[in-house]
């Protein structure tokens, strides 16, 4: 139903059945259209007595969101951290080493940008404490 609705942009419940991709009945999209929207997944406005649903994510932030999120799963997982990790890196290897690499890349990547974060509330927290001794 996503897919359809992506395709559309936006739409009614009768707009999705209307052109006969969704073989399902009116209530079963419409139950499943509002799930999705209790989710997040999906935004609506009232339009007469019908709801006119967009997506919340692109196909590509859909993605993004739900890798996330299976990634945060399996590291919230009673085992521990790096076991998860080691069957990333085996998978990663297995398929090619070069993203090996660029898994390295990204990791250097974002350790640089935690570490300058990290500076940055030092400095502010030190410009903060002179601001209250000078008072």
């Amino acid at each position: 139903m996503l897919q359809e609705l992506w395709s559309h942009g936006n739409a009614t419940v009768r707009e999705l059945l209307a052109d006969g991709k969704i073989h399902q009945a009116y209530t079963t999209v419409m139950t499943t259209m509002d799930r999705l929207y209790k989710k997040g997944l999906l935004d609506r406005v009232a339009e007469g007595r019908a709801f006119r649903y967009t997506p919340h994510y692109t196909p590509e932030e859909m993605q993004r969101v739900t890798a996330i999120e299976s990634i945060r799963q399996l590291l919230g997982s009673d085992d521990a951290s790096a076991l998860p990790l080691s069957y990333l890196v085996e998978a990663l290897s297995a398929q090619d080493a070069q993203l090996l690499d660029e898994l390295q890349l990204l990791v250097e990547r974002k350790r640089r940008e935690l570490k300058s974060r990290e500076i940055k509330v030092q400095e502010d927290k030190a410009r903060e404490n002179k601001h209250w001794e000078r008072r």
